[in-house]
């Protein structure tokens, strides 16, 4: 464990996840959170006197070459399997979230504590062999806030699909509702249809849905008297998913009954995105906890 930075405030310090992978430990008076430089994944985001707002299976593998399944891993530069992938050999979500990311920048202030980190790569993959450059901007406080920049780096013009995958801690998905997504159509990805807005009634999976609606939302969780807010910028839907008991039994990095406690509720750019030559694009989201009593 190392100190890296400590004030008054707080202190970010840096530990080993496993051999070769390291986490930011973030204690501030406000909030306390978790972040691993594998992936540059956020972890855990606790508010003082809240549960913790994501979820992190107990199984998840930290190791190189594996995702890590629960926080916030980026999927980029793509969602889901590469369109051009029919085979899907590169696998789901891009390579962003396999990469070892570089802290730039930790700044401890009496509202919360910002954590700058970013990735710079080229030809990572034949699907997308382009030069690049990602960085984020960690702002944990009473509210969450997540900047993901973009930049080709390349002299070509190139596309890209993206999700920040929230996993959200919940008492049970059978618990919790997403009114403002009954008011928008989606495509269901395991019928492979194009629905017409309808009730939702809860969480509980299998349930893998693209919401085409960048609207404000909100899981209201009723048996934890809690909800939690998302807003996001630049993104155009909200992917819905839980992957119900059968698959999570089949997923080796979900623990036992793991699918009981969590929704996926992720900003993305399912659809393709012009990041030209030399360019710099940029999407936000914001989380926010709110308690009902």
């Amino acid at each position: 464990m190392q100190m890296l930075v400590k004030n008054e405030f707080g202190q970010v310090q840096e530990v080993k996840l496993s051999q070769g992978l390291s986490a930011l430990v973030i204690e501030h008076s406000n909030v306390s959170a978790k972040v691993s430089l594998y992936g540059g994944q956020v972890l855990s985001w606790r508010p003082r006197g809240e549960r913790d707002v994501f979820w992190l299976s107990k199984d998840s593998a930290f190791e190189k070459g594996k995702a890590i399944r629960g926080g916030i891993p980026l999927c980029w530069p793509w969602f889901g399997c590469h369109p051009s992938d029919n085979e899907n050999k590169a696998g789901n979500h891009g390579f962003a979230r396999e990469q070892l990311w570089q802290i730039d920048n930790i700044d401890i202030r009496e509202e919360g504590i910002e954590v700058c980190l970013s990735w710079q790569g080229a030809n990572m993959n034949e699907l997308w062999p382009f030069a690049c450059q990602l960085r984020q901007v960690l702002f944990f406080g009473d509210s969450f806030k997540q900047t993901l920049e973009m930049k080709n780096l390349s002299d070509t013009d190139t596309y890209y699909t993206a999700a920040l995958h929230n996993y959200f801690s919940v008492s049970s998905p059978e618990a919790i509702k997403v009114d403002e997504l009954e008011k928008a159509a989606f495509d269901d990805k395991l019928t492979s249809q194009l629905c017409l807005p309808q009730p939702l009634k809860n969480g509980v999976g299998p349930i893998d849905r693209i919401y085409h609606t960048n609207n404000c939302m909100n899981i209201v969780d009723n048996q934890w008297q809690r909800t939690i807010e998302l807003k996001a910028k630049n993104t155009e839907q909200w992917v819905f998913w839980n992957p119900g008991v059968k698959l999570a039994n089949n997923m080796a990095d979900i623990h036992p009954h793991g699918e009981q406690e969590f929704v996926c509720l992720e900003a993305a750019n399912t659809q393709k995105q012009l990041l030209a030559a030399g360019k710099t694009v940029i999407i936000e989201q914001e989380v926010m906890v709110f308690s009902h009593n």
